[in-house]
């Protein structure tokens, strides 16, 4: 019998329009059916240098389900390279196409010869959710327009993150990475954001390594590279947040580049000396607050969840109850994300559990004594269980309906303040 999930935290792989409305003048070319352009077009943002509402899209009928789509995928491709002006194309697939045997490779090869570049992924919706979709867009890039370079750029280092827009802080975060790595005195080459784009994508075979900082999203393409572009990677599984982790990310990267240890430390310093003002400056704040239990949830996928578990253990002492992570982690990674959650100081290991039902990660929280006022930190419809054991709650996973995200961060020293405001503001609210 099929299995209902309620509460579902994450999008089929067409979804992967996300990604590819990340790169700047990028655009999507949907081989699929109409309703499902419509419904994924609510998940990447309302705007952008092309809105999701009207991607170009075949909009396949039944017709097309008996005769094949193909003819009016070739039509389609056509009219968005005449009509739109982009640097990039890439066609997405739905389910439909590809279970009645649309050759989208085929259809695809026959605009090699034009003057901007036409890929595609396979991206239906039974293939897996929009983290998959993601790895497929960039594993596209790898294998249909990226070429082994002659040359490395001494310094040189892409970076690669998490799922655009499934991350609503990927902006931010992007861009305090990026502040960080250059301090080492490395170039950072990013591919998502303002002012990047096919420009960039062109610089990646030529940087000396890739930087990964995530669980498990995008480690096959990190492989893919090194295999196709001969890119060695450096794989971070935790996102920074705060001093413990963003010094100990430094120093991994330094250690890997052959960056000056006293360059690294000094950058250390600087940043530790900036962020631990503030700390001391709030310390009463922290120590005094008896209207929030010490322990926590965190109810997000596996690099929000380790993240923020590793900063509210790490840099303010709080202690984890069971953590959820939601974005349906392959079994094949599920090990070794659950041994980062035993990586804490004090010895404290964190109890994981990847659940994609939120009815049951609401039971879970409702059964759990957290001794005090609850923290929960999760998606928008944490909200309600929130409310039900009378817990402070901060949205900060998908879907994010309490706030609207520009160019916030948590990432790094900086963002690490910011996650403290955030949530000592929640706490505020009940000292009146």
């Amino acid at each position: 019998m099929a299995k209902i999930l309620d509460k579902q935290r994450y999008k089929c792989a067409m979804s992967a329009m996300q990604t590819v409305q990340a790169i700047e003048r990028a655009i999507p070319v949907l081989h699929s059916g109409p309703g499902c352009a419509q419904k994924l077009s609510g998940s990447t943002g309302s705007s952008g240098y092309f809105s999701p509402n009207i991607y170009p899209c075949t909009s396949i009928n039944e017709r097309d389900v008996v005769f094949g789509g193909v003819k009016k995928l070739e039509s389609t491709i056509r009219h968005s390279l005449e009509v739109i002006d982009a640097d990039l194309y890439v066609v997405l697939t739905g389910c439909i196409p590809e279970i009645v045997g649309d050759n989208t490779e085929e259809v695809v090869s026959g605009f090699k010869e034009e003057e901007k570049p036409v890929i595609y992924a396979l991206t239906a919706g039974f293939k897996g959710n929009n983290y998959k979709g993601h790895e497929q867009v960039i594993d596209a890039l790898t294998e249909q327009y990226l070429e082994p370079s002659k040359i490395r750029i001494k310094g040189l280092v892409n970076i690669w993150a998490d799922v655009p827009y499934q991350d609503e802080f990927w902006h931010g975060n992007y861009k305090e990475l990026e502040r960080l790595v250059k301090k080492l005195g490395l170039t950072p080459n990013i591919i998502f954001g303002y002012n990047r784009g096919i420009e960039n994508i062109k610089k990646i075979p030529a940087a000396e390594f890739n930087l990964l900082i995530s669980p498990w999203v995008g480690l096959t393409n990190m492989k893919k590279m090194e295999q196709k572009l001969g890119i060695p990677y450096l794989h971070y599984p935790t996102l920074p947040i705060g001093a413990f982790e963003t010094s100990k990310f430094l120093r991994e990267i330094g250690t890997y580049a052959g960056v000056p240890e006293e360059k690294v430390e000094a950058v250390i310093a600087e940043e530790e000396s900036s962020y631990y003002y503030y700390i001391e400056r709030y310390a009463d704040l922290f120590l005094e607050t008896r209207v929030m239990s010490k322990q926590f949830t965190v109810v997000a996928d596996a690099q929000y969840a380790l993240g923020i578990t590793k900063f509210l253990v790490n840099d303010l002492g709080l202690f984890p109850a069971k953590q959820f992570v939601v974005d349906d982690t392959p079994r094949e990674y599920q090990e070794n994300v659950r041994s980062y959650f035993k990586d804490l100081n004090y010895d404290i290991e964190a109890e994981v559990s990847f659940e994609t039902d939120g009815f049951n990660i609401h039971n879970e929280i409702k059964a759990h004594d957290y001794h005090g006022y609850p923290l929960i930190l999760g998606g928008h419809w944490e909200k309600e269980v929130a409310k039900q054991t009378n817990a402070h709650f901060l949205n900060v996973s998908w879907p994010v309906n309490e706030r609207l995200i520009m160019n916030s961060y948590y990432a790094g020293y900086e963002g690490g303040l910011k996650l403290i405001e955030d949530i000592y503001s929640v706490a505020k609210t009940r000292f009146n």
